[in-house]
């Protein structure tokens, strides 16, 4: 992994992004169990009381602070994005693999598959 000149922002092989998507997914799914296991206390018009609320935002928070450690960016809920240094590698749970690439400028919309 390098730097992006100027950034702090860490810059992937594929390879090493592919390395480190299981840990990722591992931290992933288990957010994403712990959410849907805290939205049991929704009411019936699926909306968190506070303190539910309070618990899920601290779940996610939790979440993708331990990915940008990591030198990820998180760009939405369950949406993470690897630095090439041209671009992202994209990947959101619950791809199995690390499928998907787009430019700086186009974001998930421009997602393209990764032949």
């Amino acid at each position: 992994m390098k730097e992006r000149q100027g950034q702090g922002k860490r810059v992937f092989s594929y390879d090493e992004a592919v390395a480190l998507l299981p840990e990722v997914r591992r931290l992933t799914e288990r957010a994403f169990e712990r959410v849907q296991a805290d939205s049991s206390s929704l009411s019936p018009q699926g909306v968190p009381d506070a303190e539910a609320q309070e618990r899920l935002s601290a779940v996610v928070k939790g979440w993708a602070e331990t990915l940008i450690a990591m030198g990820l960016e998180v760009k939405g809920l369950w949406l993470v994005d690897f630095d090439n240094g041209s671009g992202y590698y994209c990947w959101r749970y619950p791809e199995t693999g690390l499928q998907f690439y787009h430019s700086y400028e186009d974001g998930f919309g421009g997602r393209m598959r990764i032949q």
